[in-house]
């Protein structure tokens, strides 16, 4: 994989990486939120015969490796962030999500559960995750969506431009689902499927948020941040203006949930063209 250029470098992964080493401490206050997505991206499995004997959990922050290991699969826990990666129990890894040191058709099975949004190259990744994997074998992901926390991204934005009269980026960008899809396609994947699914999280306090944000090891890496400290009346400003309801301040996580096959020859394969039987239109008719 060649390197990509300065200029095409949306995070700073040193940054992603200290933020991960920070929130090896704390993350197990958002436990809830992670278990919430985990299961709902394993569920997937229970639509499949297969039956899996070795996964990669990438970046799965102690959630995802005991959640596999109860379906009797053996696993093999990657972050790179060092000190998370010790929090899954079993064999890991600390290794950049970028530059994977894992042979081809090492696994059966690639869980990334809301761990690939900070990389730069993603297509990258997503394509030595594939190759990682065994013929036939699944890879499945959570990413969060065009969306996600939409209410504190306009806010910020609307409260740093009254005070400052311009705004820096302190929200990640995130794809929409169309991207998704597309991503995986790109990256080789057979029978490449994006689902959109939606977790509304409410909050007493909008600190409580912020909060939950720094314990998950989720805090600015974008490298056009500010890095200046923050205005101190900015934040005030901008939670006070979050929507809420009967005294709470809600949450939205949008996401896309990722499913691709590495190639096999056993998998069915779409008929060449020109070869059906019945005529468009006798079906419209």
């Amino acid at each position: 994989m060649g390197r990509m250029s300065d200029s095409m470098l949306v995070f700073d992964r040193r940054a992603v990486r200290l933020h991960r080493d920070r929130a090896a401490a704390t993350v197990a206050a958002t436990a809830p939120i992670l278990h919430e997505v985990a299961d709902r991206l394993l569920d997937r499995l229970d639509d499949t015969r297969h039956r899996f004997t070795r996964a990669l959990d990438l970046g799965g922050r102690g959630v995802v490796a005991p959640l596999l290991r109860a379906r009797g699969i053996d696993v093999v826990s990657c972050d790179l962030s060092p000190t998370m990666a010790a929090r899954n129990g079993g064999p890991a890894v600390a290794a950049d999500e970028e530059f994977l040191p894992f042979a081809p058709a090492s696994f059966d099975l690639v869980v990334a559960n809301l761990s690939l949004h900070w990389v730069n190259d993603l297509p990258g990744a997503l394509i030595q995750l594939r190759m990682a994997l065994k013929p036939d074998g699944l890879f499945l992901a959570s990413l969060p969506a065009l969306g996600t926390l939409g209410e504190l991204r306009t806010a910020l934005t609307e409260a740093e431009s009254m005070l400052n009269g311009g705004a820096s980026p302190r929200v990640s960008p995130f794809p929409d689902l169309r991207d998704a899809a597309a991503l995986l396609q790109r990256a080789g994947f057979a029978l490449p499927v994006a689902d959109g699914d939606t977790i509304a999280v409410a909050y007493s306090s909008p600190f409580a948020l912020l909060a939950d944000l720094r314990a998950a090891g989720e805090t600015n890496a974008v490298r056009l941040r500010d890095r200046r400290i923050a205005d101190r009346a900015l934040f005030p400003a901008a939670l006070a203006s979050l929507p809420q309801h009967e005294g709470r301040f809600t949450a939205t996580l949008r996401l896309a949930m990722l499913t691709g096959w590495a190639p096999a020859p056993s998998q069915p394969k779409p008929l060449p063209r020109g070869s059906g039987q019945v005529p468009l239109g006798s079906v419209l008719e």
